[in-house]
């Protein structure tokens, strides 16, 4: 674990034509699934569903992706980019429009984990792509501005599904979701993919080799960060409706605004001084976003969380996602990936999951004190990290 600054390296050209082409689908795919996150939950209830039912169906997608994210990173080197990206974004485009046909919770379950199947292609695909295009020496600023078309879409599509929902039928609404990732799968078509590498080692990969272990440390670190996703997508708009507090659409477009902001800076920052250097005052934000949930007296407030927050993970996923891939060798890029997006995952759904137990049991401020906890610990962990990396290179 290298947390020393970078050498000053060439300017190297990021915004290439296929680089542009990969952000867009990546903004289209992430557009159409954010649309879902939060109308899901009245989609459920419509058809007769209860709050327990709500986490199970939130929950399962994210660990059917978790599942397939290993099998994902394999293909990538064996099939190749353009197969594996390809296959996801069709299986999603394919399950979401099926959702316009749902009319019982066994079957929009079943879809759910279909969909969980094409995320976990597409997503675990897309992160390689990128990171095969962005010149090592800017990876950290390229992937931040990767990184930042899924963020734009995490930030419009709550708003705008619910939107489109009170205006349509949830039939229509999930055609319209589905036409999204179509337009990811027609862009994905135009760019030019790497080659897969063979590698000159011959062994034969082992049956359990479901991750790479250079990405580890960085996709732990993750976790604790992406656990908090849960309690803000379902939870705060009952949260704030709870507390009497308007504006939540406020809170999704002052996150996006942040957002933008720390791309300007926070990838330079680590390819010239390194995660040490981004990781702590991200987290340090977060944790006092998620103090402010908990406390939440005024729109006021929300928009101030939904400013630290923004900015806080704007420094953390790309950076942490650029340590994780960096290391690996040339021919483990994309299980790197996969790692790195399996922790993503088992985090939301880990969160997700446990906050609807906490909501039961407490009440929605618990959630929010729970994810800085979350937060914290993440900031010990790095810590030490850090020590075990500083007294490994001492001795």
């Amino acid at each position: 674990m290298d947390a020393q600054p970078k050498a000053e390296t060439k300017h190297e050209k990021i915004w290439t034509r296929d680089f542009i082409l990969i952000c867009l689908a990546n903004f289209c795919i992430f557009l159409g699934f954010q649309m879902t996150l939060p109308t899901l939950p009245l989609f459920v209830k419509e058809l007769g569903g209860s709050d327990q039912l709500i986490g199970v169906i939130v929950g399962i997608f994210t660990f059917s992706a978790l599942i397939m994210r290993p099998y994902a990173g394999h293909a990538l080197e064996s099939k190749g980019r353009q197969f594996v990206y390809m296959f996801g974004l069709l299986i999603f485009v394919l399950s979401v429009g099926s959702f316009a046909l749902v009319s019982s919770i066994a079957l929009l379950l079943i879809l759910r984990i279909v969909q969980g199947i094409g995320w976990g292609f597409s997503t675990t695909a897309t992160g390689t792509i990128a990171t095969d295009l962005i010149p090592p020496s800017r990876r950290g600023e390229g992937m931040g501005y990767f990184g930042l078309a899924g963020n734009l879409a995490l930030a419009l599509g709550p708003s705008l599904g619910l939107a489109l929902v009170d205006q349509m039928r949830f039939s229509q609404f999930f055609l319209i979701c589905a036409s999204a990732g179509l337009a990811a799968l027609i862009l994905s078509s135009k760019i030019k993919y790497k080659k897969v590498e063979q590698s000159k080692d011959k062994t034969v990969t082992l049956k359990f080799d479901i991750f790479e272990k250079t990405a580890i440390q960085p996709s732990l670190l993750l976790f604790f960060v992406t656990f908090t996703f849960g309690g803000i997508a379902t939870f705060l708009p009952l949260h704030a409706a709870e507390q009497e507090i308007a504006g939540i659409e406020g809170y999704f477009l002052m996150y996006a605004v942040f957002l933008l902001i720390s791309r300007t800076f926070a990838g330079k920052i680590y390819d010239r001084r390194g995660h040490l250097y981004v990781f702590l005052p991200g987290t340090i934000l977060i944790f006092g976003a998620m103090l402010l949930l908990a406390w939440l007296p005024s729109t006021v407030i929300l928009l101030v969380a939904a400013s630290l927050y923004g900015l806080g993970f704007g420094m953390i996923q790309p950076a942490l996602q650029a340590w994780a891939v960096e290391k690996a060798p040339a021919n483990r890029k994309g299980m790197a990936n996969a790692t790195f997006f399996s922790f993503f995952d088992l985090g939301v759904g880990m969160g997700a999951i446990i906050f609807g137990q906490i909501a039961f049991l407490f009440n929605y401020a618990v959630i929010y004190v729970t994810a800085a906890g979350s937060i914290f610990i993440s900031m010990l962990l790095y810590l030490y990290l850090v020590f075990i990396a500083v007294r490994g290179k001492k001795s």
